[in-house]
């Protein structure tokens, strides 16, 4: 099921951002073919547990190795998409670079996930999550006044600033290639993502209503109706109430006289009357407080959290006994799903190869070039 139904890709196993994405086109409803080196990977648990490689089978190739890259190739002859989150030049190296792959299927859509991208100065050099917010700027905006730059994990970089980008530059490529009859080449940088979600940030800044300084400004703390506080219990609450109305209902709902949230002089004071406000209470009694207002408050849970609209909308489900996102977003006719749990690395080998058309399977098996779990 799923929109992408009968959308067939063939993912070069990576790390992060990559399997991300195949995640997410395998949920839509793509048939995505994982191909793993033997062995696997780099791996954050047992093979169970590596959630972004859900939903998809997965073959086992040496490619280093002639009969491999010619399996590969036979593959991608068959396929929509193809998704390689190497090095720039690996692909080439290796014989499974654009050239190669469309030449066997030039209406192939071949997609490239990196952190630099395939050209500049720093393409060539390694890098992380962090280091591509550092260079984009958005890790500059995200922190406390008069504190350092605050990490929000990898999820603002890997997975906004790349995953996404890749799967929303797939998606629009297969709609060209119908009318074309030609695929291309994605060249999805994680730095050039993370640049791109500051587009907000950045106009605001050119038309004076922010400022570089983090944690003075609307949105990153700066102001004290736009902020998290700790309760009595040691949890958080979110506030979140920055329109005139929901400020109102915010203030009504603690039971406090603040002042004019409207001067900033006055924001120290504010901000110290709030705190002393949700500190007289537990979280889960602020919770009831705030529950089916407008006020803008939620509770800060955990990873996971068993919110009852969580609960209601299945955001989160269980899988051979693991708790896990649910797929998004959702459609009305060709609903998406979790599919297949986790594979180990090439437990699909021979089935898959066959399945897809690939010929001298088992001569492949034979000499190590592929290999089955």
């Amino acid at each position: 099921m799923g929109p992408l139904r009968g959308v067939k890709v063939v993912e070069l196993a990576g790390i992060g951002p990559a399997p991300f994405a195949c995640m997410l086109l395998a949920e839509l409803g793509a048939e995505v073919l994982r191909i793993d080196r033997p062995g696997g990977g780099l791996a954050f648990g047992p093979p169970e547990l590596e959630l972004l490689n859900r939903g998809r089978r997965s073959v086992a190739l040496d490619l280093k190795r002639p009969g491999a890259v010619d399996a590969v190739l036979q593959l991608v002859a068959g396929a929509d998409v193809l998704v390689e989150a190497f090095r720039p030049g690996v692909a080439e190296r290796l014989g499974l670079g654009p050239g190669e792959c469309q030449a066997v299927n030039p209406k192939l859509v071949y997609a490239r996930m990196t952190g630099w991208g395939q050209d500049g100065p720093l393409a060539q050099s390694a890098g992380h999550d962090i280091d591509y917010l550092g260079l984009s700027g958005a890790l500059h905006a995200i922190g406390r006044a008069g504190g350092p730059p605050q990490v929000p994990a990898n999820l603002l970089g890997d997975f906004a600033g790349g995953s996404l980008y890749l799967v929303v530059g797939v998606l629009a490529a297969l709609v060209e290639a119908r009318g074309s009859g030609r695929g291309q080449v994605i060249d999805a940088a994680i730095v050039d993502g993370a640049a791109h979600l500051t587009t907000v940030l950045l106009g605001a800044l050119a038309g004076g209503n922010w400022k570089q300084e983090r944690g003075t400004n609307l949105l990153d703390t700066g102001a004290p109706f736009y902020d998290v506080y700790e309760t009595a219990d040691g949890e958080y609450m979110a506030v979140g109430a920055i329109e005139p109305q929901f400020y109102d209902e915010l203030v009504q709902r603690l039971g406090i006289t603040a002042p004019d949230r409207y001067d900033v002089a006055n924001w120290p004071e504010l901000r110290k009357t709030l705190a002393e406000a949700f500190a007289g209470r537990t979280q889960a009694e602020w919770t009831e407080v705030f529950d089916g207002t407008d006020a803008c408050v939620s509770p800060v849970l955990p990873l996971a959290g068993d919110h009852p609209h969580l609960v209601a909308r299945g955001t989160f489900v269980e899988k051979d006994g693991v708790r896990q996102p649910a797929p998004a977003p959702r459609f009305s006719r060709t609903p998406t799903s979790l599919g297949s749990a986790p594979a180990r690395p090439g437990e699909h080998t021979r089935e898959a190869l066959t399945e897809w058309g690939v010929t001298g399977v088992d001569e492949l098996l034979a000499s190590g070039a592929a290999v089955q779990t």
